[in-house]
């Protein structure tokens, strides 16, 4: 902890510190995150023909989740580079929507969380996503990315409440 009331990523002086985590157990962590992109009901459906003009988008878009969730202590300042970090992306079409879920999970034994792990890849995931589709549909949105549980470490199992 630092001096600044509890705030564990100021240091006395109120600068931002990496959070000391070497002295916390290791144990094995799990976070799952989830996000979606809405679409016209026709991107939609030339992306489950697969006549999209730049190719698989789903393959691509689960490929760019995974690395960036390996990214994630890269791209966020004041995160935590962790080894050995196992990454599953997956994309649903969800024809309701209309549009795509995405869902990440990250695990890790360790001694700090995978949260932003799981959170990175659903955002990568997404954004490939509407990348690959910009050439036909620019109004796509992302939106609701969030982390739907977690498991490990000091505080255990937390899960998200409710559905979005």
């Amino acid at each position: 902890m630092s001096d600044q009331e509890g705030l564990t990523h100021l240091d006395a002086h109120g600068n931002a510190r990496m959070v000391d985590v070497s002295a916390k157990e290791s144990t094995r962590r799990i976070a799952v995150a989830e996000g979606q992109i809405r679409m016209d009901a026709q991107t939609l459906q030339a992306l489950t023909e697969g006549s999209t003009p730049k190719g698989d988008v789903l393959a691509t878009a689960r490929i760019a989740g995974i690395q960036a969730g390996k990214r994630a202590g890269d791209l966020i300042p004041l995160c935590h580079v962790l080894p050995a970090v196992s990454l599953k992306v997956e994309l649903e079409v969800e024809s309701e929507l209309p549009g795509l879920r995405a869902y990440a999970e990250a695990s890790v034994r360790g001694n700090t969380g995978v949260e932003m792990e799981a959170l990175t890849a659903v955002a990568v995931a997404l954004l490939t996503v509407y990348d690959m589709l910009k050439g036909i549909d620019r109004g796509m949105v992302v939106g609701e990315v969030r982390l739907l549980r977690k498991e490990g470490g000091r505080t255990g199992l937390w899960t998200a409440e409710e559905e979005v």
